[in-house]
This record gives C-alpha cells, sequence and structure tokens, in this order.
C-alpha cells in the first residue's frame, strides 16, 4: 500500500494511474496544501518508488498559483508517443472559488511542462515602476512543470459554460465545481468529462458528469451534461470506459463515501443504473481506472481517519475489474497476491477458542468441516499465529443461526477482527473489538464497525468466500466480488477461524495460506 511518510503532516489525494512498457505510473495529490502533483512507478502495483514530482503550483498571478487538484494520465491521440496530463487549478484570484482545467504535455512521463495559457495576471496595476519591472523580469522563464507561458490564441485553462453549468462564484452554492478531468477517445473522437454542476434545480442536486469534445487538437467544445442523475451533490472524480458492447461511468460521492457506476449501451443514450451500483464500499473513494496487460484494473484512496479524507490516506493495492453475464460491473481481488503466497497451514488442526453452551461439534475429514455449537458463541480457531493470510472455503450454513470470521483474535483476550456474515440477506459487517485500558470502567469494551457491505444471495445459506489479510489491508469477497476492502491498523496479528452462534455449518475446500506481509514501510520515501 501506497502513503505518505509518518509524521509528515501529508497525506495522499486523489490518485490517476497509467500503466506503459510494463511500469504502473501513479500520479497523486498530496494533502493538505495541494501544491504539487507526485509521481511513483511500480512493476507490481503493490511496491511503490517515488520518482521526480510531476507538476507544481504556478508562480504567483498564475491561473493555477493557489492550489493543484485532480489530474488524468493519457497518451497524446495527436502525437504518438507523448503523453497529456489534464489537471484541475485553482487560482488565489478567486481564493479557490472557481475550478478550471489545464493541461500539461510530456514525452516520457517524467517530465512534464505546462502548456500556453490564455491568462493574464491582473494584480497590481499601480505598482511602482520598479515593482512591475521586477514582475517582468521575474515572468522571462522556461515553459516546465511550474510556468504555462501565456498565448492569447490558447483554449486553456478550460471553464465551465455558463451555458449549461454554473459558471459564476455569485450562483449556486457560491463555488464553482469544475474539476476532475478524464479523458476518453474512441475512433477519431474525444471528450473530455469532469465534475460540474447544472446550473438550476434545487441547489444539493445539480451535480453532473460535465463534457467537452475535443474539436481539433487541443480545442474542446463545451456541450450539455453527459448525466445528472438529479440526485447528488456533486459526481467526483468521473471515468468512462467501454466493457465488451457496454459503456460505463464511474464517479465518487461525498453523500455516502463510495463509489458508484452508471451504464449505458452507446454514448448520447440515457444513462442507467443497475439495483446494486456500488463498484466500491464505503470509505474507499476517488476511484481510477487503467488497463495493463489483463485488462481494467480500479484503483482509489482509503482514509484511515473516517469522514476526514485529508489526512491518513493510502492507496490500497487495485481491484480487477469484470463484468458479469448481466452486465453487472464487479470488482475482484488483484491476481498480483498470488506472488505474496507462503507455505498452507493445516486446516484440520481447528480448536473452540472459547468455553461452549450446550452441545458443540468439530468435525473434519480432509478439507470437510463440520461445526456446530447449540447456544452462545463459540469460535474455531485454526492452529497458528498470522500477521497475514488468505483464507478461501465455500461456506453452507444449516438453519436460522449466526455465524462469521475471525481472524488476528489474541487466544485469551479474544480481542480481534469480527467479521458477520448473514448468508440469507447477504451482509457482511467488520468491526474491531477489544479490551479498553485497566481502570476505563464503562469504556473498557472498546467496539467499532469498520466497513459494511452487500452481495446478492443466489443460494441462501451458501456462499464461496475468501479473507484477504495483507498487512493493513483487509479483504472480503463472496463468490469473486469483492465486497469488503478496507484499511485498519488496530491488530497486526493473532488466529484466523470462524465463528457459530446458534447454527451448524459445514466448510468446503478450506484453504488457509501465511502471505508474505508488505515489505515497503512508511519511511520508504527517506530510507528506501
Amino acid at each position: 500500500m501506497f502513503t505518505e511518510t509518518e509524521g509528515s503532516r501529508k497525506a495522499i489525494g486523489d490518485v490517476d494511474v497509467l500503466y506503459h512498457d510494463g511500469l504502473y505510473h501513479l500520479f497523486h495529490l498530496v494533502l493538505p496544501n495541494h501544491d504539487f502533483i507526485a509521481h511513483a512507478v511500480s512493476t507490481d502495483a503493490i511496491n511503490w518508488r517515488r520518482v521526480n514530482n510531476a507538476l507544481f503550483i504556478g508562480d504567483p498571478g498564475s491561473w493555477d498559483d493557489l492550489m493543484l487538484w485532480t489530474m488524468a494520465v493519457s497518451p497524446d491521440p495527436h502525437r504518438p508517443g507523448r503523453w497529456r496530463m489534464f489537471y484541475t487549478g485553482l487560482s488565489r484570484r478567486e481564493q479557490g472559488a472557481v475550478q478550471r482545467i489545464g493541461l500539461a504535455e510530456s514525452d516520457d512521463l517524467f517530465h512534464w511542462r505546462k502548456a500556453p495559457v490564455a491568462w493574464q495576471d491582473l494584480r497590481g496595476p499601480h505598482d511602482p515602476p520598479a515593482v512591475q519591472r521586477a514582475r517582468e523580469i521575474a515572468r522571462r522563464q522556461p515553459e516546465g512543470s511550474r510556468h504555462a507561458p501565456p498565448d492569447p490564441t490558447s483554449s486553456f485553462p478550460l471553464e465551465a459554460d455558463p451555458t449549461w453549468y454554473e459558471a459564476s462564484e455569485k450562483e449556486g452554492r457560491e463555488w464553482v465545481s469544475f474539476r476532475d478531468p478524464y479523458y476518453y477517445r474512441e475512433g477519431d473522437r474525444g471528450w473530455l468529462i469532469m465534475a460540474a454542476r447544472t446550473n438550476s434545480g434545487p441547489l444539493v442536486r445539480r451535480g453532473c458528469v460535465g463534457v467537452m469534445e475535443e474539436t481539433t487538437p487541443g480545442c474542446f467544445q463545451p456541450a450539455p451534461p453527459l448525466h445528472h442523475p438529479g440526485l447528488y451533490d456533486d459526481i467526483e472524480v468521473p471515468n468512462l470506459m467501454r466493457f465488451a458492447d457496454e459503456y460505463y461511468l464511474i464517479g465518487s460521492l461525498r453523500e455516502d463515501a463510495k463509489v458508484r457506476y452508471w451504464h449505458t449501451d452507446r454514448i448520447g443514450a440515457p444513462w442507467r443504473s443497475y439495483h446494486d451500483n456500488v463498484l466500491l464500499a464505503q470509505g474507499n473513494y476517488a476511484a481510477r481506472v487503467c488497463r495493463d496487460d489483463h485488462g481494467w484494473l480500479v484503483w482509489n484512496f482509503f482514509s484511515l481517519n473516517g469522514p476526514d479524507r485529508t489526512s491518513q490516506n493510502l492507496m490500497p493495492p487495485p481491484k480487477r475489474l469484470h463484468r458479469t453475464d448481466g452486465g453487472l460491473l464487479r470488482a475482484g481481488t488483484f491476481e498480483g497476491f498470488d506472488a505474496w503466497l507462503g507455505d498452507r497451514v493445516d486446516t484440520r488442526c481447528v480448536r473452540p477458542l472459547c468455553e461452549g453452551h450446550g452441545e458443540q461439534l468439530c468435525s473434519v475429514h480432509d478439507d470437510v468441516l463440520d461445526l456446530a455449537c447449540e447456544a452462545g458463541f463459540q469460535a474455531f480457531a485454526f492452529d497458528g499465529v498470522l500477521r497475514s493470510a488468505r483464507l478461501r472455503a465455500r461456506i453452507v450454513l444449516d438453519g436460522l443461526g449466526k455465524c462469521g470470521l475471525v481472524f488476528r483474535v489474541h487466544p485469551d483476550s479474544r480481542d480481534g477482527y469480527y467479521l458477520s456474515l448473514d448468508l440469507l440477506k447477504g451482509i457482511a459487517q467488520l468491526r474491531a473489538w477489544q479490551t479498553g485500558p485497566p481502570g476505563s470502567g464503562e469504556h473498557m469494551m472498546q467496539f467499532r464497525t469498520l466497513q459494511g457491505g452487500n452481495w446478492h444471495v443466489t443460494t441462501p445459506g451458501a456462499a464461496r468466500l475468501q479473507l484477504l489479510v495483507f498487512g493493513q489491508y483487509i479483504e472480503l469477497s463472496v463468490d469473486e466480488r469483492v465486497v469488503l476492502t478496507l484499511a485498519d491498523a488496530t491488530f497486526t496479528e493473532g488466529l484466523f477461524g470462524v465463528y457459530l452462534e446458534s447454527a451448524k455449518m459445514r466448510l468446503h475446500d478450506v484453504e488457509l495460506r501465511r502471505m508474505k506481509s508488505p515489505a515497503q514501510s512508511t519511511d520508504h520515501l527517506a530510507r528506501g
């Protein structure tokens, strides 16, 4: 997982990833200052190395002299072998109240230069002559990753068109949304989409995916919104992709901090929503997609600090995108984890963790386990304390009792992670459950819900599960669909197993394998 150095007061923000010549290129914001776009590379999408920063805020008086926000990198369709980065900029002129979109270009993905802009520095018309001369001398610098040369004929920076969108800080929320660009090309046509807002309707329901079409190289024509659900305040970090014969529009919603998607069979047709359009569970945000040699991947950042997405963020490993026969988009486990698998744990060695109530059963035959607990709670744990591991099994529940998984559980205090599974309704809920410090009275019991998720039950009471615990990263898949994906550092090691409460369970094809823990620590930027 990629994050900023601990103690630096910095945090990773929105991400964009591009795969080229065997390397994953990660471009990301750095919070809270937003004063540069960082760049890192990886061969396996798990271990990353920071390289030179890609882009910096402009000099005082520039259109982007306050902050840089979300970017998107893509091949230049007009000049093969070159690359373009569309990025969001904020100016001190409006104190950040107006968002605009700029362009930077590169020949190698490592060295970037800002494209010319039709922008004038309007500051200080009555400055003393000596100050005006000093400003003129300071502006004489080559183009690069900080300075954008002036050109009155340039289309950049792009601004929201008042015909369809909120375009002035004097309307709507008095804060113009026109950010998070993403370039999509099909055939000889190209579109730039972005987070925008319609200029009519209830104020907190105007969020839409704006669009501009590239008519000639570097020139963009505004168009009506690509999609306006009429429900959300903003649709942040939009992505447009074609998967088989269907188009998918992916966006992040601040209302519930989830990543959702819509679909259509052609550009220009209405965008539709499935009954379940959540792609990534709550806490995962600002998703971006990219293609590698094996297909589509989805990336995002996750915040350890709950609803405050400005600190303690990290980028978890990606998920592989799949499309069901019915057209639904699903996130699956990244196959790159296979390289981190170690020895198998003997799952025939399983024992009760607690003093049981009533009749209990623990029967093992090859890779089939029959477990039962007539009354009360009982956990059945496999032998050995584990840090990182992958558990796979097909679970069949007999009756209407409760069941779930436990992991990184202490054998004595039983502090650890408890994952409840409702195999009838298709609900998963992960909690951290532990004992507080001595003398803390009623606060000694500490219970936190970390994340919840749902899946569609096809066979009530049965499911094929995979639990992946990799350093701070935790992922639950049900029938090959990622249902929970999060990071948490409360517990680092302990027992793995299953639990029952007034239930009978049969586990088939049980496999528990150790995993090598992530070797990359948070101080890799400084020490490597």
